[in-house]
């Protein structure tokens, strides 16, 4: 996020540079950046003549030199966009020559979404040298509520760190699809408010009990009772709550208590340190490792892997998901 305001920084300054070239594997940034130089160089008056938007899989490298080495009409730069760039993976080295001499008076930006272009070849050391390569990176899982909080904390919102995990378990790490469903929050409540798992409840559709964020916490406390009941609602919602994606962050969970066991300091800050978790989180985890000892997290874990094979239907095509949750159950907690 700091490479992206410095960025935007620069623009805003009216520092630019003749070629940005955005690329990598989360597109939510990629979209941002072209979307505020699309919106913020040229004003409205201008952009009818040096402004364009082409589309990777409709054009050549060579049109994009060409449109690129044009001059401004009654304006001090062009704007040229090229969205889907990746479309031109096969050819994209041959932009390297245009990249050692790029046109002063034009911004040329690629969008280059999903991949990234060869670091050790000439036209990423040119592209570095004399414009923007901007690498947009996918958050791990650990990274998505505190991506949530930075985001709200920057639109003036608070977010409760159970809010902010709800979110994350139930929406993954497509940051497009997380911002969609906050736009969706700021539109409902007012600036200055703390989002709670009351409002994700209301206005989202993720029920603050019976999720696999809850899951965990009975699991890792051996709450049976309450452990049952969250399956259940998941056996009878399989849609909302599919199996695979219960498995994946069960495994994650038992994966980092297999670490805080190897940990010699088992204070809260090392643990949530050492792990990765919110500090918020980080006794509900040493709480979690004195109800599983190693040996058992290791057979656990083992478990687990049994299960994901069976979650994706190898071995277990006649078996519902509401009946292979609860085996799972049984073989963890007892």
């Amino acid at each position: 996020m700091d490479e992206v305001k410095q960025i935007v920084t620069d623009i805003k300054n009216k520092k630019f540079r003749p070629i940005y070239f955005l690329m990598g594997e989360e597109a939510y940034y990629i979209d941002k950046i072209s979307k505020f130089i699309e919106t913020n160089i040229l004003s409205e008056e201008e952009k009818g003549f040096n402004q364009m938007v082409l589309y990777g899989r409709d054009v050549t490298i060579e049109d994009i030199v060409g449109n690129a080495k044009r001059y401004p009409m009654m304006a001090e730069h062009q704007v040229v966009i090229i969205k889907e760039a990746q479309d031109l993976s096969r050819t994209i080295e041959k932009l390297a020559d245009y990249a050692e001499q790029p046109q002063p008076s034009t911004i040329l930006v690629l969008n280059y979404k999903y991949k990234t272009i060869d670091k050790r070849k000439k036209l990423y050391k040119t592209l570095s040298k004399n414009g923007v390569v901007f690498e947009s990176k996918k958050l791990y899982d650990n990274q998505v509520a505190e991506w949530i909080r930075r985001v709200l904390s920057g639109q003036n919102y608070t977010i409760s760190p159970k809010a902010a995990q709800m979110l994350a378990e139930f929406l993954g790490t497509d940051l497009s699809k997380i911002s969609n469903e906050l736009d969706k929050l700021k539109i409902i409540l007012p600036e200055g408010t703390q989002i709670t798992p009351e409002h994700i409840e209301e206005n989202i559709g993720i029920s603050k009990d019976y999720n696999n964020f809850e899951l965990q916490k009975a699991v890792g406390a051996r709450d049976v009772l309450k452990a049952n009941q969250i399956i259940k609602y998941f056996g009878e919602n399989p849609k909302d709550n599919p199996m695979v994606v219960t498995v994946s962050l069960l495994y994650s969970f038992f994966s980092k208590l297999l670490h805080l066991h190897g940990l010699q300091d088992k204070s809260p800050r090392s643990v949530a340190s050492s792990l990765k978790i919110n500090p918020y989180f980080a006794n509900e985890y040493i709480a979690a490792a004195r109800n599983y000892p190693m040996k058992k997290v290791s057979s656990v874990i083992a478990t687990l892997r049994e299960f994901d094979v069976k979650s994706k239907g190898v071995g277990s095509n006649a078996v519902s998901q509401s009946d292979l949750l609860k085996e799972l159950m049984v073989r963890i907690m007892n």
